[in-house]
């Protein structure tokens, strides 16, 4: 299967399906539960999937959506796709202003949601190597 592109019939491919090359739909990847309010976020490259040292995640945030609040104990990147928003670290804090663009890193162990602005947004990343507890709702966090 090596270089074609996965349509998700059977479910996630795993990486001994998938050869060296694959092409993902994004779309087909589990939810994770890390959304607080209006919104969803699916796993694209997971440990599901057997990525061993890279996760992936597209995160859709409506008007004033946000995130639940993250901490990983990895460093954590994500591009801005489209619409705006912030890095909210610390409530007494300034946020970190994101616009389409943007691409943000979050050290180890820092504590973070990402929350949409009036126009919403949409990002793509996640922690490196994956954080195990993000996907503890799909049985997959051990």
């Amino acid at each position: 299967m090596s270089g074609e592109s996965f349509n998700g019939a059977a479910g996630p491919p795993t990486t001994e399906e998938l050869g060296e090359v694959a092409v993902v739909d994004a779309q087909l990847g589990p939810e994770l539960a890390i959304i607080d309010r209006g919104g969803s976020a699916r796993a694209i490259i997971w440990p599901g999937m057997g990525a061993e040292l890279r996760s992936m995640h597209t995160i859709s945030l409506g008007v004033q959506g946000r995130t639940i609040r993250l901490t990983h104990p990895s460093e954590a990147v994500y591009y801005v796709i489209s619409g705006s928003g912030a890095v909210c670290i610390d409530p007494n804090a300034p946020k970190e202003a994101l616009v389409e663009g943007s691409m943000v890193h979050i050290d180890p162990g820092t504590a973070y949601a990402l929350c949409a602005s009036s126009d919403g947004m949409e990002l793509v990343g996640g922690p490196a190597p994956a954080d195990p507890a993000l996907y503890e709702s799909l049985g997959e966090g051990e």
